[in-house]
Order: structure tokens, then C-alpha cells, then sequence
């Protein structure tokens, strides 16, 4: 099946991370982590709702997107064809978000020795001890191709499902956009226009719409409850929190990926046929799930909107101790033309 043999690629890869640690880096701060498993990790109530055209036929307790109205959809690449318009939310990717440079906690809580000094000084957050670091954070993010409904088979030959294999496709050490904020301008030179309070003070009402139901979508500049998107890297002026300022982290990174066109848009009418180019994101296209160090696989914030309190769903998961090391699956919101 191809979910074993994905496991068996992430498998070798962690084996060979785990050879590649020098003795220096395994008496430096110990990584936590663990694997996820397909199985019990994954909040599989998170599919939902599945519609067709407007109609939900699979409701659920947690909001969506809103969908093309009509249940009859026709697409002209490569071939002309008419299908049946359908919306599901899938799990497409897996993220590491941590404060220690090369480690990776959804491997296992191994850490890379890479044999140069390229983002070791970043380590740095809210454990650090005096002034004006207790209430910053930076964090590092590496970004894993994840389908995991189409390594398991689910459906075979369902051609709305990302056909992929198990791969790192980013890892935010190497990238000196996301560790430095002058940097970062390069690719968000509008954060100026949105660094006044009047836009800070808008993103209450984000806070309140993205854990009501869903964030605001105009209010790009904001992730809600979180804080501010801009700049687009992992320096977190206003840490309250390893999942507040972790989860803001993920979400300036998931906007970054999306800037950089790495990340597209698979939502709406215009993602019935083929995936487009999103450079502003659009929050409402995501859902965050914590699998690491506690999974969050019930209830209705187990999988929250980017922007959303985190006070419901993630209160007590993370470890006083080693808990820096989080792990999240992310869900994306999937339009699709059924033949």
C-alpha cells in the first residue's frame, strides 16, 4: 500500500538523521517528537463537511467554506468533461514547528547534525531567562508533503486527491527570509501599511469570527486571536504561549508559501478543475490539527481555523518541559470536479 510504503521512506530517512547527529548536538537540548500515526493521531471527523454543488450530504459541527452552488461542473483541461462539483476538507501536509533548529519532532524527536552553523543561532524563546526574551519566540517550520488519504486508499483512483509521496519540501533554517525581518520585506512590503493600531485593533474582530466559525479573508493582515501575519517569518515579538505563538508561526509560514507560489489556491468555483495562484492567502482555505506532543482528534476545535482562541482545543498540551516542540497536520479545503 502506498501509506506503508511512504512509512518505510520516512522511516530510512529518520535512520539516517539520527546517524548524521554529532556527539556535540546530542548533549544540546533534547528534541521531543514522535511519530504520527495514520490511525489514532488523525482526527478523521476533520473531512467534514462533505458537500455537493450547496448541499452538505455529510454535515458536521464545524463550519465551511462556502462552495459553488451548483452540483454540475465542467472543466475543458486536458480534455473537455462534465462532473459533479464536490467540497471536502484534506490532509495534505505535516509541519514541525520548534525552537530548535534542525529538529523534528513528527520523525521521532530526532535532530539533524548538518554539519555547518546555518540556523544554529537561532535558537531562541520564551524559556530564555531575563528581559525582553521572555516574551519573544522564534521559530523554525519544516514543511512535509503529507497526502495522507491517497497513501491509504481511501478511495482508489480518486482523482480530487493529491497523489504525492512522503517528502520535506521546506525547511525554514536554510531560507534567511524567515530568520530575519528586514529580510522578509522582500516578500511582504506591505507590512508597513498594516503596522498602525488601527489595523492591529481590526483583528479582534478575526479573533472573534475565525473561533466563532470562520476568520476574514479581507482582513489578510491578521491571523486572529494569534496576532499579526506580517512580517513573514518565525520572530513572535508577543509570545503568550508555545501553541499560540507556534500556530502564529505556522500560519505566517503557510501565507509565505503561498507568496512565494509555493502553495496554491484549491477552494471555491475556481478550484474545480485545477489548482490556482493564491499570493494572498486565503485563511479560510486551512485547519490546523495539533498531533505533537498531544494529538487533538475530537471535538469540534480539534481542527481549528487559522486565527481561532486556542484556549478550547489545545489548553494543557504543551509539556512545561520540551514543549517547544510542537507538531501539526494541516487540512485543506478541496473543490473538485468529479468525473
Amino acid at each position: 500500500m502506498n501509506w506503508l510504503r511512504s512509512f518505510a521512506a520516512c522511516l530510512l530517512l529518520t535512520i539516517g538523521f539520527a546517524l548524521a547527529a554529532s556527539p556535540a548536538q546530542a548533549a544540546g537540548p533534547t528534541c521531543n517528537g514522535k511519530f504520527v500515526n495514520p490511525i489514532t493521531d488523525v482526527c478523521w471527523s476533520c473531512l467534514f463537511p462533505l458537500s455537493i454543488g450547496g448541499a452538505k450530504i455529510w454535515p458536521s459541527g464545524r463550519p465551511d467554506t462556502s462552495n459553488p452552488a451548483s452540483p454540475i461542473c465542467a472543466c475543458a483541461d486536458p480534455l473537455p468533461r462534465i462532473g459533479i462539483s464536490v467540497g471536502f476538507w484534506e490532509p495534505v501536509r505535516l509541519a514541525d514547528v520548534t525552537m530548535k533548529p534542525w529538529c523534528f519532532p513528527n520523525l521521532g524527536g530526532v535532530r539533524l547534525s548538518p554539519g555547518f552553523d546555518i540556523g544554529q543561532g537561532y535558537l531562541a524563546g520564551p524559556s530564555m531567562v531575563g528581559g525582553r526574551s521572555q516574551s519573544t519566540a522564534k521559530w523554525h517550520v519544516h514543511w512535509y508533503v503529507y497526502p495522507l488519504l491517497y497513501w491509504m486508499e481511501i478511495l482508489t483512483d480518486f482523482l480530487c486527491f493529491e497523489q504525492a509521496s512522503f517528502d520535506i519540501a521546506y525547511m525554514t533554517e536554510v531560507d534567511p527570509l524567515w530568520q530575519d525581518d528586514g529580510l522578509s520585506a522582500l516578500i511582504n512590503p506591505e507590512a508597513i501599511v498594516f503596522a498602525n493600531p488601527i489595523a492591529k485593533a481590526a483583528c479582534a474582530g478575526d479573533c472573534i469570527a475565525g473561533t466563532v466559525g470562520l476568520p476574514l479573508d479581507p482582513l489578510f493582515w491578521c491571523a486572529g486571536c494569534q496576532g499579526s501575519m506580517y512580517p513573514l517569518n518565525g520572530n513572535i515579538p508577543a509570545s503568550i504561549g508555545h501553541v499560540q505563538s507556534s500556530r502564529l508561526a505556522l500560519s505566517r509560514f503557510a501565507y509565505k508559501m503561498h507568496r512565494q507560489a509555493l502553495a496554491w489556491g484549491t477552494m471555491g468555483s475556481a478550484g474545480l478543475c485545477k489548482k490556482y495562484l493564491m499570493p494572498i492567502m486565503r485563511k479560510q482555505q486551512y485547519r490546523f490539527q495539533m498531533v505533537n506532543p498531544i494529538p487533538t482528534v475530537s471535538g469540534r476545535f480539534a481542527c481549528s481555523a487559522i486565527g481561532a482562541s486556542t484556549m478550547p482545543p489545545d489548553a494543557g498540551r504543551a509539556f512545561p518541559a520540551g514543549g517547544e516542540d510542537m507538531g501539526y497536520l494541516v487540512w485543506r479545503k478541496r473543490n473538485c470536479c468529479v468525473l
